[in-house]
C-alpha cells in the first residue's frame, strides 16, 4: 500500500485543526481527540492521554507535539513531518497575513466583537477537554488524589497571583508519582519475598 494517501490524510487533517482552532494547544486537544480517536481511530482513548502529558512536558506547543506524535504512528519519520507541517503551515499562514493588516484589522467592529466571543468558547474548549480527561482517567485512590492535589494548588497560584510556573507543579507530580511507584514496588517486592 502507498504511503501518499496515509501522509495526505494526516498533512490535511492536521491542516485542518490548524486552521480552524483558535486559542492554542489547549483548544486544540478536543479536536485533536475528536479526529483522531473517535472519527479515524488512529490512536485510543489512554495514548491520547498519555500523548497530551507527554506533549506537555516536553518543549514546544502540545498541539504540535501531539501532531507529530499521532503523524510518526501512522507513517513514522515522515508521518511525522508532514503531520506537524500540516499543523504548522495553516495557522502560520493566517497568522503572517493578519499580522501585514493587524492595526486596521482590529478596528472593524465585527473582527473585534468576534475575538471576544472566540477567547469564551475557548476557555470552555479548554474546559471541556479537561473534564473529558478527567471522566477517563482511572479512578484510583492515588490519581484522585493528586488530581485534586493539583487542581487545588492551580487555584492557589492564581487566587493569591503567586509567580509560579505549572512546569514546576508538573515537575513536583513527576517527582511525587515516581517516589510512590518506587515505595509501592518495594511493598511489593518485600511481600512477595515473605
Amino acid at each position: 500500500m502507498s504511503k501518499l494517501p496515509v501522509l495526505l490524510d494526516l498533512f490535511l487533517t492536521f491542516a485542518k485543526v490548524g486552521t480552524f482552532t483558535f486559542g492554542g494547544g489547549y483548544a486544540m486537544i478536543p479536536l485533536i481527540e475528536n479526529i483522531c480517536v473517535e472519527k479515524k481511530k488512529w490512536i485510543t482513548h489512554d495514548e491520547m492521554m498519555t500523548v497530551v502529558v507527554i506533549a506537555e512536558s516536553t518543549p514546544g506547543p502540545i498541539a504540535i507535539n501531539c501532531s507529530t506524535y499521532v503523524g510518526y504512528k501512522k507513517g513514522k519519520l515522515p508521518g511525522a513531518i508532514i503531520s506537524t507541517l500540516g499543523m504548522v503551515i495553516p495557522p502560520f499562514t493566517i497568522i503572517y497575513l493578519i499580522s501585514q493588516f493587524l492595526n486596521r484589522f482590529l478596528e472593524i467592529a465585527f473582527v473585534a466583537n468576534a475575538f471576544r466571543g472566540i477567547k469564551i468558547a475557548v476557555g470552555i474548549l479548554i474546559f471541556d477537554a479537561a473534564l473529558k480527561m478527567l471522566k477517563k482517567m482511572k479512578k484510583a485512590p492515588m490519581q484522585i488524589a493528586m488530581v485534586s492535589l493539583a487542581a487545588v494548588s492551580m487555584m492557589m497560584i492564581n487566587l493569591f497571583a503567586l509567580n509560579i510556573s505549572s512546569m514546576v507543579l508538573m515537575l513536583v507530580f513527576a517527582v511525587i508519582g515516581l517516589a510512590v511507584f518506587a515505595v509501592r514496588n518495594k511493598m511489593e517486592e518485600e511481600a512477595s519475598k515473605g
